[in-house]
């Protein structure tokens, strides 16, 4: 059986799966949308992201037409039809079909669509080794104009910063602030560790609250690491013990060096390696 893809309210074989041209969501990008994993057939954390894409819904003026449970089960519901033991669910809500313009009272029916399928993850290497990263000319977009903590469907900014990564050769690029300070790279938080203390960027630095961000936060503090969310500057990687990264997809990644400075002694750190081990236990079912 083909993959089978949810449009609101139906599982609809993938080749058939479609959506109007005249929808918000592709001529805007208005709309919303989460990433999750599924380890072992069971989707992770997914109170909390089905939590955040209805809080990011309401940030736009977005209704969601289908209450928490219905579509938390609908999740499910697509991961079981597509028999998905390991992968990924993309989970988009868009602001629906209307006329050329703006003004969203000119939209209907806003669209819900669930993609459960596998996932490419970044080669063991890059875990064994560490990334090599460089900072994006490219900032993140202005609090003031659109706020990071909406998940949205225009991703222009980070795809913008991530062509500069791919064009000097490397997987990710850190992202800064208007202000100059670190913020996140392309799609995933970012962390440092420096003489035992674990720190990250705070949420007012312009970042995306990332689910498996905090997830690692509990985790750091479960292994009784003093973790601080304060603001950070490049010198601040650059003379970290240890960095990495985490997201949905990455999990934790470590970095070992940015802009061609090495990052401690450009291997993956004790910490890093440690909270790798920690949250891939709690994945895959085998803690808290």
């Amino acid at each position: 059986m083909p993959p089978q893809v949810f449009v609101n309210g139906e599982l609809i074989d993938k080749q058939d799966a479609k959506l109007s041209v005249y929808d918000h969501g592709l001529l805007y990008g208005d709309g919303v949308f989460e990433g999750i994993r599924v380890y072992g057939g069971r989707v992770f954390l997914l109170d909390e992201h089905i939590d955040r894409l209805y809080e990011c819904a309401r940030a736009i003026r977005l209704e969601i037409p289908m209450a928490k449970p219905d579509l938390t089960e609908a999740v499910e519901s697509t991961v079981a039809a597509n028999k998905l033991e390991d992968g990924y669910v993309r989970l988009v809500v868009t602001r629906g079909a209307g006329y050329l313009g703006l003004d969203i009272r000119k939209t209907s029916d806003p669209q819900i669509v669930i993609i459960a399928d596998t996932i490419t993850l970044y080669p063991e290497e890059h875990y064994r080794d560490g990334l090599s990263i460089i900072t994006a000319s490219t900032i993140r977009n202005h609090p003031g104009a659109l706020s990071p903590r909406i998940k949205s469907l225009n991703y222009l900014n980070n795809i913008l910063a991530k062509i500069e990564a791919t064009d000097a050769g490397c997987q990710e690029a850190l992202m800064l602030n208007h202000k100059g300070e670190v913020a996140e790279c392309t799609g995933d938080n970012i962390f440092i560790v420096r003489r035992g203390v674990l720190k990250t960027p705070p949420t007012e630095a312009g970042i995306l609250e990332g689910i498996t961000r905090n997830a690692v936060i509990g985790l750091a503090r479960d292994a009784e690491l003093t973790v601080r969310e304060v603001p950070l500057l490049r010198h601040d990687i650059y003379a970290a013990d240890e960095c990495f990264l985490t997201g949905t997809a990455a999990e934790v990644i470590p970095v070992v060096k940015l802009d061609g400075r090495q990052i401690g002694d450009g291997k993956p750190g004790p910490v890093t390696q440690d909270l790798r081990a920690r949250f891939q236990r709690l994945t895959r079912g085998q803690d808290g």
